[in-house]
C-alpha cells in the first residue's frame, strides 16, 4: 500500500490531528478524524446504518480544501 499525504489541519500543531491521504494503488481516501460525539452519531444511523468495523468522523470546514485536492488527486477508474 502506498499512501500519499495530502495533509493535515493546520490549526493542529504537532499533536494529533485531523489528516487526509489517498491510496495511490486503490485511489481509496483515508480519514483521520475527530471521533463524533453520541449524538452526531445517533443522528447518522437515521440514514446509514453503522456496522461495528466503521466509525463516524467529524472533519472541521477548514479542512474541505484538503479534500477538495484528494479528491481531484484521486483517478477515477
Amino acid at each position: 500500500m502506498r499512501l500519499r499525504f495530502v495533509g493535515k489541519d493546520p490549526e493542529s500543531g504537532d499533536h494529533g490531528c485531523p489528516a487526509v491521504w489517498v491510496d495511490e494503488e486503490t485511489q481509496d481516501l483515508i480519514i483521520q478524524g475527530v471521533t463524533a460525539d453520541a449524538d452526531t452519531t445517533a443522528r447518522t444511523v437515521h440514514d446509514s446504518p453503522l456496522p461495528a468495523h466503521e466509525s463516524v468522523v467529524r472533519l472541521p470546514q477548514r479542512m474541505i480544501p484538503l479534500l477538495r485536492e484528494a479528491l481531484d488527486g484521486a483517478k477515477p477508474e
